[in-house]
């Protein structure tokens, strides 16, 4: 049952891929699309292949840029919800501004930084952590917030001090949330990442590549790195639910019990 099961969570995502892929091949030749408005995914993997030496270090910056900004977002979102949760008054003065935070576009945002922080990696690290923050912190306030009453009061009673309830209880009850929070992050971080590089870098990045290629026509090579750009945004999502699956063991173990349950109760079986 569990093999079946992974392998139906592989077999399922690749095959999504290979329709994506399918229908975008189908569609160029269906309306005879010409390569520099928009090229094949034959025509993209060898322009990703040709221009790889270049590429993948390029990248490798990227998801640096990536994996720092994503990391402190998340450490700061999460800590900044469990302040909130504690202290009503200060999450009554943070929380309207952490919506008007989300407000300001990005691009506007990523300006400024680069005036206060020059042009090096600290903006696009900011950029990130500022994506992934929020997400972050509303999930895991929510996750706060909405902790069982019953066994809240049941603790208290039964003689257990605010520390111990809330790292028994209350704690506990923000990994779903944060895990949410994490993979709505994980979804958008390198898409900060890339506009850091737009706006906040004088030498070679990842967008600035794609940039080139643009302005020279190379529509392959454009589309080349946007594709790379997507790989690495996929894979650092699947990261993080990977990171979930084997941090929460007990929510698989339920979903197993549930399904083998409905399975023996099912009247057709």
């Amino acid at each position: 049952m569990r093999a079946g099961t992974l392998l139906r969570g592989v077999l399922t995502p690749i095959i999504s891929i290979a329709l994506v892929f399918l229908l975008w091949d189908l569609i160029i030749r269906g309306f005879a699309v010409e390569t520099f408005v928009a090229p094949s995914p034959g025509e993209t993997l060898d322009a990703l292949r040709e221009n790889w030496s270049t590429l993948w270090p390029l990248a490798l910056e990227t998801i640096r840029e990536t994996v720092y900004g994503f990391l402190v977002g998340a450490a700061l979102g999460f800590a900044l919800a469990v302040v909130m949760a504690q202290l009503r008054i200060l999450q009554g003065l943070i929380y309207p501004v952490l919506i008007v935070s989300q407000a300001v576009p990005i691009v506007a945002i990523a300006a400024p930084l680069v005036i206060l922080l020059g042009f090096g990696i600290a903006p696009k690290i900011v950029i990130v952590a500022w994506i992934v923050f929020f997400p972050v912190a509303v999930n895991v306030l929510d996750g706060l917030a909405n902790v069982d009453r019953d066994l809240l009061s049941l603790a208290r009673a039964m003689g257990g001090s605010r520390r111990r309830v809330f790292l028994h209880i209350r704690l506990p009850a923000t990994v779903s949330p944060l895990y949410t929070g994490l993979k709505i992050g994980a979804t958008y971080a390198v898409t900060g990442a890339v506009i850091g590089e737009l706006v906040a870098s004088t030498g070679s990045s990842l967008a600035g590549f794609q940039r080139a290629a643009n302005s020279s026509l190379d529509t392959p090579a454009v589309w080349a790195a946007m594709l790379l750009m997507t790989v690495i945004g996929i894979s650092w999502f699947l990261l993080v639910v990977g990171l979930e699956y084997l941090t929460t063991p007990w929510k698989h173990r339920a979903a197993r019990r549930r399904l083998r349950f409905g399975a023996a109760n099912d009247p057709r079986s």
